[in-house]
């Protein structure tokens, strides 16, 4: 599905209005994120479901942004993914024909699908041919009435995200240890000494660079297991194999030696435990299923708590932690989740010192 056949789908749903409405906020994107001029610009999106078609509203913005810039830009339409699935063939092959040092803009219900012979790794991908991208994946339990709620977390001031941002990589980049602690019970220790942090705040003007939008946070991976231990309650939300739930009864857990020995809680609780024994059987490595893979602490000033991790990570006055992978960040575990889990007032003490945000 192309351009023109995406924007009749919108206008048989009556979404086209929404996505006329909420270009300006995109074209900062594409401006101030990307800094696109005469580049390729190609945006990718799906069809969503039934009342969650986020993603081709936000394709859809994009493309009408990228046009009123008079960028050279084309719009591509899959089926939604989930995985295993491989992308639609004219998603593969537009990504194939894009000439080297364009610009990808990603906006998936759930997730793009694998790319085949262009390589396993689309990060690998990106680098190998030096493009630049946005992405916002795992949309599409998110109903239309959202959208608006989405859109405001992308209009920011970027600028400002940035010098926060880069205040607290440092903080993080210089410190041994981080003490959490919430008013819903979380007292956790991690060791981060000698890690480095990173910024996700939007500025992804660097050839082969890119990252999440909507921006705003700051994370990093643990240093060992030995140091990494306490308790952990997520009152925010949760994500599991299904994508993510607003945690109604606040999960606990309890961490030694960086590996969750213990959850409790709800139906949420439940939902989490299924979805890490549904991981150790189905991995050939599965020791770092449990373990704790990240610190991060949300920055955006505009965004709000949905139920989508993507948006919920990014709320100021909120942190997570993650399990499972983290060595494409330099940590030193492999698996095949990655799962946040999100918490609301946190007060992070960096080497004793409180954190201010």
């Amino acid at each position: 599905m192309h351009s023109r056949a995406t924007l009749k789908l919108l206008e048989k749903y009556n979404l086209i209005d929404s996505a006329k409405s909420n270009s300006t906020i995109f074209k900062r994107v594409l401006k101030e994120c990307l800094n696109a001029t005469k580049e390729e610009v190609l945006i990718i999106g799906d069809e969503g479901h039934e009342n969650r078609r986020i993603a081709a509203l936000m394709a859809t913005s994009y493309y009408i942004a990228a046009r009123d810039l008079g960028l050279n830009v084309n719009l591509v339409m899959q089926k939604p993914k989930t995985k295993g699935d491989d992308a639609d063939e004219n998603v593969i092959n537009s990504l194939e024909n894009l000439k080297k040092g364009s610009i990808i803009v990603l906006n998936l219900s759930n997730r793009l699908g694998s790319i085949k012979d262009l390589g396993k790794s689309y990060r690998k991908f990106i680098k190998s041919r030096s493009h630049r991208f946005v992405s916002t994946p795992k949309i599409g339990k998110l109903t239309n009435d959202k959208f608006s709620l989405l859109a405001n977390s992308i209009n920011i001031d970027y600028k400002a995200l940035q010098e926060k941002s880069k205040q607290i990589k440092q903080i993080f980049d210089d410190a041994k240890e981080l003490h959490v602690t919430s008013p819903g019970g979380t007292d956790f220790y991690m060791n981060i000494k000698d890690k480095n942090a990173v910024r996700n705040d939007g500025d992804y003007t660097k050839p082969a660079s890119g990252g999440n939008i909507p921006a705003g946070e700051v994370y990093i991976p643990p240093y060992g297991k030995k140091y990494v231990y306490g308790k952990i309650v997520i009152d925010a939300t949760s994500s599991h194999k299904e994508g993510s739930t607003p945690v109604k009864t606040p999960i606990t857990l309890t961490v030694e030696k960086g590996k969750v020995i213990e959850i409790t809680g709800g139906k949420e609780a439940d939902t989490l435990k299924l979805t890490l024994d549904w991981a150790e059987a189905k991995a050939k490595h599965p020791w770092g299923i449990r373990r704790i893979g990240e610190f991060g602490i949300g920055l955006n000033p505009n965004a709000r708590i949905v139920g989508a991790t993507i948006i919920d990570e990014k709320v100021i006055g909120t942190a997570h932690f993650a399990l499972g992978s983290n060595y494409w960040f330099g940590g030193t575990i492999y698996a095949i989740i990655h799962l946040d889990q999100i918490f609301r007032n946190p007060t992070v003490h960096v080497d004793g010192e409180i954190l201010k945000v």
